[in-house]
């Protein structure tokens, strides 16, 4: 395990939100921890899309499993990042149209 701060922990969290499906994910887990297939359904997905989702999010270091009996129940890693995440939500941005679409992708 790896331990990472400053621009690379920025980097992990960049791309992790830079999938609208895995945004979606964080946003619903800082209301509160979730079940992959309650998730999938509330977001409408597949659940082996959600499992694909989960583990990269995982593996960035942004979500974590907690066994649960017979089920997984996934949260984010650190509370501070729905805070992060809730805060991000309040930024107002100037786009160029020019140069990023609607979805965020860039054109140029």
């Amino acid at each position: 395990m790896e331990t990472l701060t400053n621009a690379p922990v920025l980097a992990r969290f960049g791309y992790a939100v830079s999938d609208p499906t895995r945004a979606k994910i964080l946003l619903a887990l800082a209301d509160g921890p979730g079940y992959p297939s309650e998730l999938a359904e509330s977001l409408g997905v597949s659940r082996q899309s959600m499992s694909n989702h989960l583990t990269c999010l995982r593996g960035c270091g942004l979500v974590v499993a907690v066994p649960d009996g017979r089920r997984t129940r996934y949260e984010l890693a650190d509370t501070r990042l729905g805070h992060a995440i809730r805060d991000l939500l309040g930024v107002v941005l100037a786009v160029d149209p020019a140069c990023c679409a609607a979805d965020g992708t860039c054109v140029a």
